[in-house]
């Protein structure tokens, strides 16, 4: 018993850093296609199986409200969009440790640091609803290498200047001893695994909402980052107050010491 106590936070992460690229577990859920996702022929043959698959027979499934930021909802919007970006500002405030790379607007690689690592796709965007599939795996000292699945769904609610929102994710693991591991310890250890789930959403709240406040630097740190120009646009777009001083260019020709 202490030593599954002791590893239950790395099993659970194997689980949960699928969903870096958050109460109660639900079962299955019903029908064999996400309707969110529209037609199923719209996506190519692999991406429909892999989505069937976690959607059908889930390990685990969990909902979890994430923290609300205070920021206007194009601004949260931004950098959700831009993972990568909200990743390199957060290593920067020392809020996450998480690498993000964009391999074009809907495929990122993601790795946690900490032997986590894998791919996220975006299924499909709408004003207040982010959709994605991702790939991954989890290398540690009990179990060795543990690759899975999960889609995950997160809705947003714009209120009077306050975005919440509330991410729904379904997990599948390949490997049987750990999948069977984490049922047994989503019981026990399961305000752990909404906490890591709800990681995302904390890091890029807290980023967002630096990124408003006027007197914390981010306009400065955003000169200096060595964004891509698109990248760096498209947080102007969000942010022009970070394009309003007398580097108003984006600072696209200074890079970081």
């Amino acid at each position: 018993m202490r030593s599954t106590r002791h590893h239950a936070p790395r099993l659970l992460a194997i689980a949960t850093v699928l969903l870096t690229l958050a109460t109660g577990a639900s079962g299955a859920p019903a029908g064999r296609w996400p309707v969110i996702l529209g037609s199923r022929e719209a996506f190519p043959a692999d991406v429909s199986a892999a989505v069937e698959r976690v959607w059908i027979e889930p390990t685990l499934s969990r909902t979890v409200d994430g923290r609300s930021a205070r920021v206007p909802f194009d601004v949260y919007v931004a950098f959700l969009d831009m993972p990568e970006v909200t990743a390199a500002a957060a290593r920067f405030r020392k809020l996450g440790s998480y690498e993000l790379q964009a391999l074009d607007d809907d495929h990122y690689l993601a790795s946690d640091g900490d032997g986590a690592r894998g791919i996220a796709q975006v299924l499909r965007r709408e004003p207040r609803r982010l959709v994605l599939l991702s790939r991954g795996e989890h290398t540690g000292p009990i179990l060795g290498t543990i690759s899975g699945s999960a889609l995950t769904v997160l809705d947003l609610e714009p209120r009077e200047g306050v975005v919440n929102p509330r991410l729904t994710a379904y997990v599948y693991i390949d490997n049987r001893v750990a999948a069977a591991l984490a049922r047994v310890l989503i019981g026990t250890f399961g305000s752990l695994a909404d906490r890591k789930l709800g990681e995302g959403l904390r890091i890029t709240a807290e980023v967002a909402e630096w990124a408003v406040d006027r007197s914390g630097g981010f306009c400065e740190w955003l000169a200096r980052e060595p964004l891509p120009p698109a990248r760096r646009d498209r947080v102007l777009a969000a942010l022009p107050s970070c394009a309003a001083g007398p580097d108003s260019s984006g600072g696209r020709s200074i890079q970081s010491p």
